[in-house]
């Protein structure tokens, strides 16, 4: 082999990531993934209702104007921000039964950063003026200390001892943590919050707003990039399942089922769940199964309901309190299919323990109770991601991106430390990944 090919092993963000930034700096590449399709969580799926094929997401995604790296691979690809997505600032509104918000808060965007999160906290609606102010001096103190701590701890425990009230955080802090790491806050690592806090409200005022997608999923991600690596060389094999990974010589050996190809480099980009099929042949690699199989993992469920078109809610994206349902999406006012509500259940839960009819039937509920005007839905799809993150918890020991196999690589929002598990992170992994081949 006279020249490197890498192997690049799996198909969603890291691994997409990883080939589209080797193929810009000349090296041949081979993209494997063993589904038909590529995008990993953040891709379209069909669902057939009345003899009528429906377009969902695999989950209702929420990005931050922080994702700078996500944001400028889909640039590099062709993706124009204001064709793919709706762009919120700050805006968190929480309710419970009622149509009027028990909760808001809205960044004032005329102001820059900090002061228009500060400006928001003060004037915002649902907490006390000492609430509010408490609020302020946390995020103030944050700031001036580079939003690090020394210790990690339980965000929860983090949060009272710096004087959070229960309802602050329960109506803040909480669906914060839950959107940004899927873990219950109770459990989730202070430090990771931390870095999703400073990314989001540090610099340019515009990290903090929602980036909502308003088309499907696989049209900003997996398609665009799909057609950048081919256009510039590399080749894709879908439905290709690997099986093993050896060691020739120098070399690797990659195999699957009715295939064998030889690669001077390897990154692995697939769930680490996977690792220990794909290292049998590698016990060198055992310290990194070691570490993995002590993970955890969290769940995402996404309720599609579909209403008359005629449904509207008062707002785009709205949040709940006390409730199993966790985030609402209007997809009519988001990408164009009308009647159609996504609710958001993230982390572990008494929900897992119902069907998914019985689990739509309550959320249809609970979303009758905040908005009283809604009619019953005509049908209804639960997409459940049982592994969807993993659990990212205090001083959770996480593997790099080298291993001691010299040429073989790890990437995935596992192996990016600062982050939890989210599309940003897989897509940083990536990258660092790439970059670290020589």
């Amino acid at each position: 082999m006279n020249a490197p090919h890498i192997a690049v092993i799996g198909g969603g963000c890291a691994g997409l990531s990883a080939a589209v930034n080797l193929l810009d700096r000349g090296y041949a590449v081979t993209l494997l993934e063993a589904t038909p399709h590529l995008g990993g969580r953040a891709r379209t799926v069909l669902v057939e209702h009345n003899s009528l094929m429906n377009v969902l997401d695999n989950g209702q995604h929420i990005m931050l104007g922080a994702y700078q790296e996500t944001l400028k691979l889909m640039h590099k690809v062709g993706i124009n921000e204001k064709d793919a997505f709706q762009r919120i600032p700050l805006q968190i509104r929480m309710q419970s039964n009622a149509e009027n918000a028990e909760f808001l808060l809205q960044s004032e965007h005329l102001l820059p950063a900090p002061f228009n999160l500060i400006f928001g906290l003060f004037a915002c609606k649902g907490l006390s003026l000492s609430e509010r102010i408490s609020a302020i001096k946390f995020m103030g103190k944050l700031r001036l200390n580079g939003y690090k701590i020394e210790k990690d701890t339980f965000l929860e425990s983090y949060l009272r001892k710096r004087k959070q009230s229960k309802r602050i955080i329960a109506l803040l802090w909480q669906p914060l943590c839950l959107a940004a790491l899927n873990t219950p806050i109770e459990i989730a690592s202070t430090r990771v919050f931390l870095n999703v806090l400073r990314d989001t409200f540090s610099g340019n005022k515009k990290n903090s707003d929602f980036l909502l997608p308003t088309v499907d999923l696989s049209k900003v991600i997996a398609n665009p990039l799909a057609q950048y690596i081919q256009a510039k060389g590399g080749k894709i094999l879908l439905g290709h399942q690997i099986r093993d990974i050896k060691t020739e010589d120098h070399y690797f050996r990659v195999s699957a089922k009715e295939y064998s190809e030889v690669f001077s480099h390897v990154i692995v980009a697939t769930p680490p769940s996977n690792l220990s099929k794909l290292f049998q042949s590698l016990p060198q690699l055992k310290n990194i199964l070691t570490i993995v199989e002590e993970f955890s993992y969290q769940p995402i469920y996404t309720i599609y309901l579909q209403y008359p078109v005629d449904t509207k809610l008062p707002n785009i994206m709205t949040g709940f309190f006390k409730k199993t349902s966790q985030w609402a999406f209007d997809r009519g006012q988001l990408c164009g299919q009308k009647g159609l509500i996504s609710v958001i259940v993230s982390a572990n839960g008494r929900h897992q323990e119902l069907d998914h009819d019985e689990l739509a039937l309550n959320i249809a509920k609970e979303l009758h109770q905040s908005f009283p005007q809604l009619a019953k839905p005509l049908w209804h799809k639960v997409i459940a991601e049982k592994r969807a993150t993993f659990s990212c918890i205090p001083n959770l020991k996480r593997p790099g991106y080298l291993t001691e196999q010299a040429n073989l690589l790890l990437a995935g929002d596992y192996t990016y430390s600062d982050y939890p598990s989210t599309i940003e992170g897989a897509i940083r992994s990536g990258n660092e990944a790439a970059d670290l081949i020589i």
